[in-house]
């Protein structure tokens, strides 16, 4: 069993500890491991954007919201170059010298632009095998002054980069609105300010994959994830109780709903379990964008959606109240807290042990 190192960054573990076995503190409880072998090769919908029939578009996002909490989008709007750019900026960031990465290095949560690896380093007791930079994209002028300055172009492409996801991801939220028979404008005008936040995750190659995760089994806590991957497949999507790959396609975006469109829809649409499993020999990019409310802002249930025949399943809550639980209390959260005394069951609820039963 390897021994824990004293280099910050997992990736430089990787590269230069040489490691031929994990360290202990990344290998996760039996009943947590991947089971590489039980994934089934799978497909999530895949929706064009720019169909000429809107209300196909809507029923067709309306039915995987419903159905799958994951889908796939072609003629998304974002240039192809844009995309490119982005996973090379990606790809050179995390080949600078160890040093330089590690300018940006916290792991301090409060920090909006920081280097660090895992996910909450100070807390957690498992280790997942990714490192990440994470960088608040909305309002960019607000922050772009924090983003790295190396490789040169970074902050250009990022830039043109989030722009472009922020026009897809409001389209996105009005489709899902309207979906759900509600105002087109409706999912926009709950999120007060609106934030944008964007991952940059590297996964480095692991000699032991089947012991370890590059993140764990979780829902997303926010109302949107748009992903873009590079090549090598990582992302599994729990469908009926199993593990479902899904398999990079090139030019397109995973979308998948989070926690608040749960809310919002009051549980008529699922924020759904997903995990990030590692290669062997190779390493992977994933960019995940999350577009989420301020903290500020109130959720709940969407009043056009409580019924006598279907209560309230969900509190009112202030969006930072609850980002601020999962990231203290780690991934495995729950809505417990948040839950409607009218919902007797916790069905809706994320529960950290269904993933692995």
């Amino acid at each position: 069993m390897a021994v824990t190192s004293k280099r910050l960054l997992l990736s430089d573990i990787v590269s230069f500890d040489k490691i031929k076995e994990i360290p202990s503190n990344y290998i996760r409880p039996i009943s947590q491991r991947p089971n590489l072998q039980d994934v089934v090769h799978d497909s999530i919908p895949l929706i064009d954007l720019h169909d000429p029939n809107r209300q196909h578009v809507i029923d067709q996002i309306g039915q995987a919201c419903r159905d799958h909490g994951f889908f796939q989008v072609t003629n998304h709007g974002v240039p192809e170059s844009t995309i490119t750019n982005m996973l090379q900026i990606a790809r050179d960031f995390f080949n600078l010298p160890e040093e330089e990465r590690l300018k940006l290095y916290s792991d301090d949560l409060n920090k909006t632009t920081r280097v660090s690896t895992s996910f909450n380093v100070k807390n957690e007791k498992i280790a997942s095998w990714r490192d990440f930079l994470g960088i608040p994209c909305y309002p960019i002028e607000d922050y772009i002054h924090e983003w790295p300055t190396n490789p040169p172009s970074f902050r250009d492409h990022a830039a043109e980069y989030c722009r472009s996801v922020r026009v897809l991801a409001l389209e996105l939220m009005e489709v899902i609105s309207e979906s759900l028979g509600l105002d087109k404008d409706y999912i926009c005008g709950q999120l007060g300010k609106h934030c944008q936040q964007m991952a940059l995750n590297y996964y480095p190659p692991c000699p032991q994959p089947d012991l370890t995760c590059g993140l764990p089994a979780h829902t997303d806590m926010y109302v949107i994830t748009i992903l873009l991957q590079d090549e090598v497949p990582g992302l599994n999507v729990m469908k009926n109780g199993r593990w479902i790959a899904v398999d990079p396609v090139p030019n397109t975006f995973i979308i998948n709903i989070g926690d608040q469109v749960q809310v919002m829809s009051n549980g008529k649409y699922k924020s759904v379990w997903h995990r990030a499993v590692v290669n062997r020999d190779k390493g992977r990019i994933s960019i995940p964008t999350f577009y989420s409310p301020s903290s500020d802002a109130v959720m709940g249930p969407a009043p056009q959606l409580v019924t006598d025949d279907e209560p309230a399943l969900y509190n009112q809550f202030a969006y930072g109240e609850y980002y601020d639980k999962v990231w203290n209390n780690g991934l495995d959260k729950s809505f417990d807290t948040f839950m409607s005394e009218t919902n007797n069951s916790n069905d809706d609820a994320p529960n950290p042990s269904q993933p692995f039963s």
